[in-house]
């Protein structure tokens, strides 16, 4: 009984990431906890190895220093990168309302408010190739 619970579970993991793949976004497979040096971290990020290793002194993220060198848990590295995309988003935002505020642009704030729900959509959307 308690195999077929696993094999389901399993099942459905794996369409999720075919979805995904099929959708044309990266997927990443890793056990959880999975701990990863301060370059793979920095790969992960699409950072530099040094800027990494500010981040992790100045505690924006977390580690571990189990001895001379740090490691970096994959799922802190996913909650800082989903925390600075909101952060990114909020000021956005923000700058776009205080922008149509001050009319420095021709349309109104609805315009604008609009185009850039527009444009997330299309980049969260895979490219086609046209």
């Amino acid at each position: 009984m308690c195999l077929s619970r696993n094999l389901t579970e399993v099942y459905r993991v794996l369409r999720q990431v075919v979805d995904v793949m099929r959708q044309g976004k990266a997927t990443l497979v890793a056990p959880q906890g999975l701990l990863l040096t301060t370059q793979e971290a920095a790969d992960f990020l699409g950072i530099s190895r040094p800027t990494l290793v500010k981040l992790l002194e100045d505690g924006a993220i977390a580690f571990e220093k189990p001895n001379r060198h740090r490691r970096v848990c994959l799922q802190d590295l996913i909650d800082f990168r989903h925390r600075r995309r909101t952060e990114r988003r909020a000021v956005l935002d923000q700058l776009t309302e205080e922008a149509g505020e001050l009319g420095l642009y021709d349309g109104t704030r609805a315009d604008y408010a609009g185009a850039l729900r527009a444009a997330r959509r299309r980049r969260a959307r895979p490219a086609t190739g046209e």
